[in-house]
């Protein structure tokens, strides 16, 4: 305790003493003493701290308004991002509408034989027992069932239901369809039907015996039956399939409507 007291007296006694120099050497206007001199070192480390911590400060500031710019900074380059983001969607969506344009100007170019009903593809049950499509087009815009639907590449299939704004249709590949078609070189008559096994192929059957079935001849829509008009692309044979009874031969047919990338398609006003 007495140590501390001691430390403690003398503290104080050394600060009044430095006091006083501060005090005599600030007023004192004439050459330094030798006394002045050693005050001069003695006092110069504080005034060195004092100048240190005054600096300090300062940075800091500097550097807190540095903090407030960056974060201002940060702030505009977020709503210019935003507003890039915005165009960048309202871009996409255009490029969007055009190829919908574009695809519908195809369309009704190379099918501008018949009275059409554009439409574009809302949703799509290709499972394993049926296979429909589901269109924007309903009976405000015309849309009757049993209308035939086609694509650019050929057709689609037919309505088989319809709301005021949607039309439901039933694909060539679904298992419960059945076109009446023609072999393309002999113009024979055959049937085209949707198999359970396969999505992009069809079975033609009841070939007539004295067909002849060449790889690679194309498939049209025969026009028989009433339900689609003759001339429309089905397919391509790929396959012919020879059995023991020739009344039993079959052939399967690649179709040309690629269903995984259909998006636009019309309606034939009939």
């Amino acid at each position: 305790m007495y140590k501390e007291k001691k430390h403690k007296i003398w503290g104080t006694v050394i600060a009044i003493v430095l006091l006083i120099l501060i005090v005599i050497f600030s007023n004192n206007d004439g050459e330094n003493s030798v006394l002045e001199n050693i005050g001069s070192k003695l006092i110069m480390p504080f005034q060195n701290a004092f100048t240190y911590i005054r600096n300090q400060v300062s940075g800091n500031s500097t550097f807190f308004s540095d903090v407030n710019s960056l974060q201002e900074e940060n702030e505009r380059l977020k709503k210019e991002n935003d507003e890039l983001q915005k165009s960048l969607k309202e871009i996409e969506n255009i490029k969007t509408e055009n190829e919908t344009l574009k695809d519908y100007l195809g369309l009704t170019k190379k099918y501008s034989n018949y009275k059409t009903i554009p439409g574009d593809v809302i949703n799509k049950d290709i499972s394993n027992y049926s296979r429909t499509i589901t269109i924007n087009v309903g009976s405000k815009d015309g849309v009757k069932k049993d209308m035939t639907v086609i694509a650019e590449a050929g057709l689609v299939g037919h309505v088989i239901s319809v709301t005021d704004n949607t039309a439901k249709i039933q694909t060539i590949i679904d298992p419960a369809s059945s076109v009446s078609s023609m072999l393309s070189t002999t113009k024979e008559s055959i049937i085209c039907k949707g198999t359970l096994e396969n999505k992009t192929t069809l079975k033609a059957m009841y070939i007539p015996t004295e067909a002849s079935v060449i790889q690679g001849d194309t498939i049209q829509t025969s026009g028989l039956g009433g339900l689609y008009p003759k001339g429309l692309q089905i397919g391509t044979i790929n396959k012919v399939v020879d059995t023991e009874n020739l009344t039993d031969r079959y052939a399967l047919v690649s179709i040309s409507v690629d269903f995984n990338k259909l998006n636009s398609v019309l309606v034939i006003d009939q």
